[in-house]
């Protein structure tokens, strides 16, 4: 029997924090969508990949799934809704009318075993119903309201339902034309409309990405070794009164600039220094010197971006970042959000930004310029 698997994967990763669409963000070197493709592809029977994308990313999404699609399976890639369900009913319309299966599997359970792929289809294939890989609920389960714990509940009828959830073709596109209201998975929205659904084993390295905290545990579970690394960079102000000051590659208004070949951005140069650092990949001044005249008044979003080039290269994903401006002015606490926010969306990865003064002592203390230091955490793919 023909199998066809949707991969929901057009969330935009809010709750995550990284400032990339959640399919977008690197474990260990790879992006979830390449995780999750690498699992589902090998799904017996495949004959056809269908990925619902974020808004304006279909490109990219099409992009990074061609090389891990082999010839003989059809690959789709479409522009997801507003909500799963829609996501969901836009993937299935292109599913070839010759899938007698389709399974339907979200990007951030990306680390689903190929073998819970291969159950799913059997027991569908076998029983003709709808079919979801559960596992059991080892801790003790509590029934409260607000703060008020009101009675335990009897965790040994309890199952953390998982993806993929597969399902007959075309009982899937009935249940589609027919639903009316919103659903959280497929099974729920199959059984509202009055058709059973039965379970396997699922998996529980197929852990749903939802938070930093998951993520983390994440790269500890698939990810091969860790490094840190530390930057540091140190500029003097301009005389020039009319040089604005960019910091964290975003504008300050009313400071006076740094002097540098560039635009003199040492939080985002000190930070490039940390990355390069902990891949064992050189500097700032070894990969982008000051004798290269194309990156003359540059913005730091150039070099963050050339140094995470290298890194994804060399099979490294960031895992976060913690820099510290050291000076008198500016006074970081009114742009500390603004920067957090735009460092996060150019490396997808948390991070933080904290300050502090060198109490009136040397060229710092005299206000004569600005320094920054700044340390990464990243991670390497295992080979």
């Amino acid at each position: 029997m023909s199998v066809a698997v949707i991969l929901v994967a057009a969330g935009r990763g809010e709750r995550l924090g990284a400032g990339t669409p959640k399919a977008l963000v690197r474990v260990a070197g790879v992006t979830l969508l390449e995780h999750a493709i690498s699992r589902s592809i090998g799904t017996k029977g495949l004959t056809q990949l269908v990925i619902a994308a974020t808004p304006g990313h279909q490109d990219e999404f099409l992009a990074l799934a061609s090389p891990h699609v082999p010839a003989g399976i059809t690959l789709t890639v479409v522009t997801g809704g507003a909500t799963r369900q829609q996501s969901i009913a836009l993937a299935l319309a292109e599913v070839d009318h010759t899938a007698e299966i389709v399974l339907v599997h979200d990007a951030a359970r990306a680390f689903a075993p190929t073998e819970v792929f291969d159950r799913v289809v059997q027991e569908v294939r076998e029983s003709g119903f709808g079919v979801v890989p559960v596992v059991a609920v080892h801790d003790t389960v509590k029934r409260a309201e607000g703060e008020e714990v009101l009675e335990t509940v009897n965790r040994s009828e309890l199952r953390v339902a998982q993806t993929p959830q597969g399902f007959p073709a075309q009982l899937l596109r009935d249940c589609y034309a027919a639903v009316t209201e919103e659903h959280t998975d497929d099974a729920s929205l199959v059984q509202s409309l009055g058709h059973r659904v039965l379970s396997v084993a699922g998996d529980r390295i197929a852990m749903k990405v939802t938070t930093q905290d998951d993520l983390i545990l994440a790269s500890h579970l698939v990810g091969g070794e860790q490094r840190t690394g530390i930057g540091t960079d140190t500029h003097r102000f301009s005389d020039d009164d009319a040089k604005p000051l960019y910091l964290g590659t975003i504008l300050w208004e009313g400071e006076r600039g740094l002097d540098g070949h560039s635009d003199g951005d040492a939080l985002s140069h000190a930070i490039v220094d940390a990355l390069l650092s902990a891949a064992g990949l050189g500097d700032i001044g070894s990969n982008f010197g000051v004798d290269r005249p194309e990156f003359s008044g540059a913005n730091g979003q150039v070099f963050l971006e050339g140094a995470l080039d290298k890194l994804h290269a060399n099979g490294f994903s960031v895992i976060n970042v913690s820099a510290q401006i050291i000076a008198n002015r500016p006074k970081v606490a009114p742009m500390r959000e603004r920067v957090e926010q735009a460092l996060t969306a150019i490396i997808h990865a948390p991070i933080t930004l904290s300050a502090t003064t060198t109490d009136g002592l040397g060229f710092l203390g005299n206000t004569e310029g600005v320094a920054v230091v700044a340390s990464a955490l990243i991670q390497q793919a295992k080979k």
